[in-house]
């Protein structure tokens, strides 16, 4: 092995061998997996061998270091390449690349994920890595208050995704100078040419549209590779803008037998023409090659503090009507008065979800993403890669549109809360497309998730607490309307479990809700009671995970006569968390009324709708009946 300890100018001379090696390690190592895109990797490989030797400034022993760059594969399909350039620096050994990749059970994965420690994100699902980046950067320039710069390599098929313009967009507004997007403009998509092809101009006059500063160039000539990376690097030039360098590049570059050739994309070659491409190319390298590294300690950290001031947890008056989207506004100030890590994000609905409360008490940590769903989720992520601890709020309705984002926040293993508020029928006359009734099901099927709806005020502030330490994806979802305080101050509300508020020696039936339906269940109690009826009330405050033991008791004392009301659509909410959860259980003897919103609604009151539902106290009062009568 030739081993090359490099200087912060090391020549173009030597980095045109490391680019060769790029490309040969991406054929090697895909034909032995048998599966790969050499091709999309062979295109960026100058790209990538420039950067890494002369720019990218990172201490590839300490990949944890705060004043490390960063770089971000959007096009995660070139993980050859990422990998390739993971031996080259010497932490990814020849046989780990030629024998684990895209092999069961190692973390040299098909897409990059942060089994890796020199990976942030997760990428592979185009369109995610860069509004990734987005909030890596806004890590950087506001709380890390670091010199590092954030690098992200795009391929031009991504650039159709409107996430990516999300990105532009949040990137220009606010000033992320400290944002290179380096884009891989081979024109060949998967099945064939791209929107655009080699039309520069086109994506030059969007990014500038965007408010991105933008540099054009030959992807395979080092010389202007090296002159743009070096540009992107002066942030005084760029006047607060992000920087896009624009690189025209040939698909396969290297092999001619491929090169700007459709039909090859995500193939890997077989043996004889590997051996033919390896050839051409100069036959394997083993050059180790590392850039300048950055020194430590510039700057200052944002979340050096251990504390950035106090404030009393949040109390309200029992039977007082409070809204739990107000009570989350409440708490998240208390939280982040306590825990400088605490960052809040909203789209463009702090009014309604009460995320502005904590935007007025620490500007410096709230984020606007405006009506950019996507992106909210994407800096969220980004800013949990980070250290951070983002909650991200908006309509429940409305995160539908992120939930790719969401899946893939999981598949980073990142940290992330989410609120959605105005959830259900409850929100009243704005009708369908305001009601988040799906959200419950969404959030559930994520790896890994929490789902919790709270049903008063008080257990709002205690798990919106408890959000900020949960691992994972997690998800509060509050109601628009004001509802009588049922639990006293401090009442401890651990995430899996449940709170039962009416209990008997001789139960008839149980009645299960979660947020408005509780208060529906309480109330039809009170009915069934007039009517000698003993029914049994759960707040299965968390869905996910659920407390299958409470359910489990409960279902044993009442003969398994169980009433569930949601609202929510039938299909994989709170009706389909207590049904798993008992058959898991091994309970089989169940009489179970599950009411859910089953049909489309239209405008009205909330009242209104939630009786032609058949979730109003009334009509869980009739199915108890029911259920009892005919036992």
């Amino acid at each position: 092995m030739t081993t090359i300890t490099t200087p912060p100018d090391t020549s173009l001379d030597t980095v045109a061998q490391l680019a060769a090696q790029l490309r040969v390690d991406a054929i090697r190592s895909s034909t032995s997996a048998g599966s790969g895109h050499p091709t999309s990797s062979m295109s960026a490989a100058d790209l990538l061998a420039v950067l890494v030797a002369r720019h990218l400034r990172y201490d590839w022993d300490d990949p944890s270091a705060d004043t490390n760059d960063h770089l971000i594969f959007s096009k995660g399909h070139a993980s050859p390449l990422l990998y390739a350039v993971f031996k080259a620096v010497g932490v990814v050994t020849d046989e780990e690349l030629m024998h684990d990749y895209r092999r069961f059970g190692q973390r040299l994965q098909g897409h990059p994920t942060p089994a890796l420690p020199w990976v942030d994100v997760a990428t592979g699902s185009l369109g995610q890595g860069l509004p990734d980046g987005v909030g890596v950067a806004l890590a950087g320039k506001y709380l890390d208050k670091k010199p590092y710069r954030i690098w992200v390599l795009c391929g031009d098929s991504e650039l159709a995704e409107g996430s990516i313009w999300e990105a532009f967009d949040k990137a220009s507004y606010y000033r992320l100078s400290n944002l290179t997007v380096i884009v891989d403009v081979n024109r060949l998509g998967q099945r064939g040419e791209t929107e655009l092809g080699w039309n520069l101009d086109a994506y030059a006059a969007r990014a500038e549209a965007f408010g991105a500063r933008v540099l054009t160039i030959d992807g395979h000539d080092l010389t202007a590779i090296d002159q743009a990376l070096t540009t992107a690097t002066d942030s005084t030039d760029a006047d607060g803008r992000p920087t896009v360098i624009l690189a025209k590049t040939v698909k396969g570059k290297g092999f001619s037998e491929v090169e700007d050739r459709p039909g090859w994309h995500g193939k890997p070659f077989p043996a004889d023409m590997a051996e033919r491409a390896i050839a051409e190319l100069g036959g394997p390298r083993h050059l180790t090659i590392r850039g300048p590294r950055r020194p430590a300690g510039r700057g200052t950290d944002g979340r050096a503090p251990a504390a950035a001031g106090d404030k009393a947890r949040p109390s309200y008056e029992l039977g007082a009507k409070v809204a739990t989207r107000k009570a989350y506004g409440d708490a998240l100030v208390a939280l982040g008065a306590r825990d400088p890590r605490v960052v809040a994000l909203d789209g463009e609905v702090n009014n309604s979800t009460y995320a502005f409360e904590f935007a007025r008490a620490f500007p410096d940590r709230y984020f606007e993403m405006f009506i950019a769903e996507q992106q909210m989720i994407a800096a969220a992520t980004g800013l949990a890669a980070r250290g951070y601890r983002p909650f991200a709020s908006t309509f429940a309705a409305f995160l539908t549109r992120a939930y790719d984002f969401i899946r893939m926040g999981s598949i980073s293993g990142v940290d992330v809360r989410l609120v959605g508020s105005h959830a259900g029928l409850e929100i009243g006359a704005d009708g369908p497309s305001q009601m988040g009734l799906e959200d419950i099901a969404m959030i559930r099927a994520v790896h890994g998730s929490t789902v919790l709806y709270p049903a008063d005020a008080t257990s709002t502030v205690a798990l919106t607490n408890a959000m900020a330490t949960n691992p994972g994806i997690s998800y509060l979802r509050t109601t628009r309307g004001a509802y009588p305080v049922l639990y006293p101050d401090g009442e401890p509300f651990p995430i899996g479990g449940s709170k039962v508020l009416r209990e008997s020696d001789h139960d008839h039936v149980v009645l299960i809700g979660a947020g408005v339906t509780l208060h529906a269940c309480l109330a039809a109690a009170d009915n069934l009671a007039e009517a000698g009826i003993t029914a049994r009330v759960i707040d299965a405050y968390s869905v996910k995970p659920i407390d299958g033991t409470t359910l489990a008791a409960a279902a044993t004392a009442t003969g398994g006569r169980i009433v569930v009301a949601e609202d929510h659509h039938p299909e994989g909410g709170l009706g389909c968390a207590v049904i798993d959860s008992l058959v898991a259980d091994g309970i089989s003897d169940l009489h179970i009324t599950h009411l859910a919103v089953r049909d489309m609604p239209g405008s009205g009151s909330g009242a209104e709708l939630l009786a032609w539902a058949g979730i109003d106290a009334n009509h869980i009062a009739a199915a108890a009946r029911h259920l009892v009568t005919s036992g």
